[in-house]
């Protein structure tokens, strides 16, 4: 693959591309094929639109590099929208409208679909975040509440009891959240127990390794930088190959509701 040459612009080598696009389906986003976005709110922020009912998502996800003064004052979510900002490297300040918050890298904010969130880069280098929005689906008799967390503070589970895979759960097991985030984390050469199809579906954003992912059924290769839709129902497993590093994704799902009819 190319990567691009910064004293140029362009790619060094032939133009080409590991994305793969399958509307309503799945995707595969390599992080050198990503546009800037100009989105309301967004001040000295490069903004990058990864999942979007445009592919088949019922979420939003983003990709966003806050430069020096980067920040969103408008806010982000609220009115029925539920928020989450993942750091994935960097100093960030979360505030709402009355505390402030200030995460380092490893470090997230579950903002309730009541609440508007307002980001700052909180140092003079550039800080990178993973953004998710969803419309809440309300539960009677229960709410959601605000989440405030680093990573290194949560004790990983062996996933589906296996030695060599980790799982965060960023956010409580309680009915009032109609979704979750996690980070799963494979050392070189795990893998799924099994491949997975299930009705959730998932935005998934790779934070290290290399790997190969399978998707309705084909296999694919995967790295750091890497953006995955999966929608509800598609074949879905993934396996290490990276020397030294596992691989390793933030990812949201959605739980906790039954469908609808």
């Amino acid at each position: 693959m190319g990567y691009k040459n910064n004293n140029t612009g362009y790619l060094d080598g032939l133009l080409q591309s590991r994305a793969v696009i399958k509307k309503n389906n799945f995707a595969i986003l390599p992080h050198d094929g990503l546009v800037n976005n100009v989105i309301p709110g967004f001040k000295n922020c490069d903004c990058s639109i990864l999942g979007s009912k445009q592919i088949g998502a019922n979420f939003v996800d983003y990709i966003i590099t806050m430069k020096k003064d980067g920040e969103n004052s408008r806010g982000f979510g609220g009115e029925g929208v539920e928020t989450l900002v993942y750091v994935i490297e960097g100093t960030l300040e979360v505030r709402d409208d009355q505390q402030t918050h200030i995460l380092t890298s490893g470090g997230y904010a579950y903002f309730p679909a009541s609440q508007l969130m307002y980001l700052k880069n909180a140092q003079e280098e550039p800080t990178e975040i993973f953004l998710y929005k969803k419309r809440y689906q309300p539960l009677a008799g229960y709410d959601a509440h605000q989440v405030i967390g680093q990573v290194q503070d949560i004790e990983p589970v062996h996933y589906e009891g296996m030695e060599d895979v980790l799982l965060w759960d960023f956010l409580p097991k309680d009915l009032g959240f109609d979704m979750n985030f996690h980070i799963l984390s494979f050392e070189p050469g795990a893998s799924h127990g099994y491949v997975e199809t299930h009705y959730q579906e998932h935005g998934a954003y790779l934070l290290s390794g290399q790997g190969m992912y399978n998707l309705d059924n084909d296999w694919y290769p995967v790295e750091k930088g890497d953006y995955i839709f999966m929608s509800s129902y598609v074949q879905q497993a993934a396996y290490a190959v990276s020397r030294g590093e596992p691989l390793s994704y933030v990812y949201s799902k959605d739980c906790n509701r039954d469908p609808e009819i």
